[in-house]
């Protein structure tokens, strides 16, 4: 009983400390005064001057292009990469693996400063750099996203699909993406996730005059905390809230699925 109780008052604390800080945040977003231990009553204004800011607007269109195209682009390249390394041999698979978790355990400032070495050797920092930064990062997350799906799939049934006439491309279409589209689904929306609050990798690639909104925070910030900040930040989380919501709903819906069909 005392165990039980211990564990309920270590996990209540573990919550606070993780969410405290953030509806902290949502509260001041929402306050109408600068001070951040002063309420000055409720108010919408630092959200009407976020988004009347073409600084902050700038950037968020910057982060959503950025982000989108990286992205599709990343789920598409892993989506295919997946499915090569599913089609070779064991050991082959095996070293391809390891070659795919080594940029999720490698530390992000090393993946930037290395990026940005290589892109400064053989072209201008830009826009164009950023995303081939971000599109590289994402890759091994949709890897490891459609790669369980593969391995769930039966290659018999696709080859007897191409034994009974079908097109190779159709006989994937019918037969194999009914089966992995879940898995690069949540490889999309984890490349979504991992580009829109992406920091490191994005301040050491990207250009002169290119701002995304994490690179515009960490400027603004230096030179004090505005309100508009504490908006943008809510905005922020109620994105990745969303993102998250989505993956768990799905899931969870293909869980039933399953075990409806079984």
């Amino acid at each position: 009983m005392v165990k039980k109780s211990l564990d309920k008052v270590y996990l209540t604390l573990i919550f606070i400390f993780l969410y405290l800080p953030i509806l902290v945040l949502i509260v001041l977003s929402f306050n109408n005064s600068k001070s951040r231990v002063i309420w000055g009553g409720f108010t919408f204004n630092w959200y009407r001057e976020l988004f009347s800011s073409s600084m902050i607007m700038d950037a968020f269109w910057t982060t959503i292009l950025l982000t989108m195209t990286a992205s599709l682009s990343a789920t598409l390249l892993g989506t295919l990469a997946a499915i090569g390394i599913h089609s070779m041999k064991k050991n082959a698979r095996a070293i391809m693996l390891g070659a795919t978790n080594i940029p999720l355990l490698n530390a992000d400032i090393v993946t930037g400063i290395s990026m940005m070495l290589l892109f400064v050797r053989f072209t201008g920092l830009g826009f164009h750099t950023v995303l081939i930064a971000h599109i590289t990062f994402n890759i091994p997350y949709v890897i490891l996203n459609v790669l369980p799906k593969l391995n769930q799939t039966s290659r018999y049934t696709y080859e007897a699909a191409l034994d009974l006439g079908a097109k190779p491309l159709y006989a994937f279409f019918k037969i194999v993406w009914p089966e992995i589209s879940s898995g690069v689904l949540s490889g999309f929306l984890m490349s979504v996730t991992m580009s829109l609050d992406d920091f490191s990798i994005t301040y050491f690639t990207k250009g002169a005059g290119v701002n995304t909104l994490s690179t515009m925070i960490y400027t603004e910030m230096r030179k004090g905390i505005m309100p508009q900040m504490y908006a943008l930040s809510t905005i922020l989380f109620l994105m990745a809230f969303a993102l998250l919501l989505l993956m768990n709903v799905k899931s969870n819906r293909d869980t039933k699925l399953a075990e409806r069909s079984c």
